[in-house]
């Protein structure tokens, strides 16, 4: 789902680049997030999530919500540009459990498969940009497919990240980010059968075909160090993040009518660095 990648960001959020570089390392990081209880609802639960980030030998990989990145280019030493290129796996769990969706109509639609989409990720980094040696822009792009036939379909995902070290305690960061996604992953998460209409109270739908936009991700993070030192110990973290949900598929009745186009996220987390 969106929101745990947007609670995954600050989760494993990059520490401060170190005097003498570490080529192995690991970040665990534990939270408590309120997430809409489907991508398009207006309303909220409450979830767990664990989420990871480090590198073998400068090669990095880290989680995003159900998503593991893992770049094949290792990491420069020190400041500079840091180019990434790797495969990415996703687990989309979107209306995969009646339990999690408390709009009764929504629910009534049924039961949404779980997708894996598999893929790759292409981006570039540079340390040391605006306020020290220290802060952190990047960019990527990911793109992955459905392999598991649920919705069948591609989804592409930019993201801009920009990290900045306050003290050596702590650190505040900013994301936006995008989805656009393929015809076939609108028709399944947002078309309304006649059949499903039936069952649900809600309008038939059948626009939210062909590729698009699906939504917009703005989200701020912080986070303090427990330790006396961001780069290793423990630290505690907040997020607050905003999606606004897109054209056909925000005019869908899922959204529309029983849902909002408007999504927020908020967490705390705690988490440790080897």
């Amino acid at each position: 789902m969106a929101a745990t990648f947007v609670v995954a960001q600050l989760l494993v959020a990059p520490a401060m680049a170190q005097e003498e570089e570490q080529h192995s390392t690991l970040t665990i990081g534990a939270g408590i997030a309120a997430i809409p209880s489907y991508e398009g609802s207006d309303d909220y639960r409450v979830m767990p999530l664990v989420q990871a980030r480090g590198k073998v030998h400068d090669f990095a990989f880290w989680t995003r919500g159900t998503a593991l990145y893992v770049d094949a280019i290792p990491d420069p030493t020190g400041t500079g540009v840091d180019f990434e290129l790797g495969p990415v796996v996703n687990v989309r769990l979107d209306r995969t459990s009646r339990k999690a969706i408390r709009d009764d109509a929504v629910r009534a639609l049924g039961k949404r498969d779980v997708a894996v989409e598999v893929g790759g990720f292409v981006g570039v980094g540079k340390t040391g940009v605006i306020t020290s040696d220290y802060d952190n822009l990047s960019a990527r792009v990911a793109v992955t497919k459905d392999v598991a036939g649920a919705h069948g379909s591609y989804v592409v995902t930019p993201t801009i990240e920009y990290f900045t070290p306050l003290s050596l305690t702590t650190f505040v960061g900013a994301s936006v980010s995008a989805e656009y996604v393929g015809k076939k992953y609108g028709r399944y998460y947002f078309d309304i059968t006649p059949q499903e209409s039936l069952a649900s109270g809600l309008d038939v739908y059948n626009r939210a075909g062909g590729s698009g936009f699906k939504r917009l991700n703005v989200n701020l993070s912080a986070g303090k160090a427990l330790s006396g030192d961001l780069r290793k110990g423990w630290a505690i973290f907040g997020v607050a993040g905003y999606s606004r949900v897109l054209g056909k598929y925000a005019d869908s009745p899922i959204v529309a009518d029983a849902g909002s186009r408007n999504q927020f996220v908020g967490a705390l987390g705690i988490g440790y660095t080897f």
